[in-house]
């Protein structure tokens, strides 16, 4: 009877452990592994001489120290260098010059960018 208290208690403790570093509040983006991977749908590109678009392309979000890189299929260049903020329903929206426009959860990946380098659209899934 004691070993199974003892039992007991022990895995409501690892499920309270668990819990409370599950629910961390202050998050931050460059912590999470949460938006890395494919992400599927219509993307574009242009840079006024060279239009690039594929309406069943993929967009491949990988971490590199605090940063993001969106690398494209079809011959669209990569964006590097990408930091997020947390906005108020959940979603990362990214921050810094010339890198603003792209919003993205877990499931959904839309972007709007546009610099010195030319224009990126996606609108994709996962």
């Amino acid at each position: 009877m004691r070993k199974s208290r003892i039992n007991v208690l022990g895995a409501l403790m690892i499920v309270s452990l668990m819990f409370m570093v599950s629910c961390s509040k202050d998050t931050d983006p460059s912590e999470t592994d949460l938006f890395v991977g494919t992400y599927r749908g219509a993307i574009s590109y242009t840079d006024g001489e060279e239009n690039i678009s594929d309406a069943d392309g993929r967009v491949t979000v990988a971490k590199v120290g605090d940063t993001y890189t969106f690398a494209f299929g079809t011959g669209i260049p990569n964006i590097t260098g990408v930091k997020f903020q947390e906005s108020d329903d959940g979603t990362y929206i990214s921050v810094g010059d010339g890198l603003t426009g792209i919003t993205i959860s877990a499931s959904n990946l839309n972007m709007l960018v546009t610099n010195d380098e030319g224009t990126w659209t996606a609108d994709c899934e996962r």
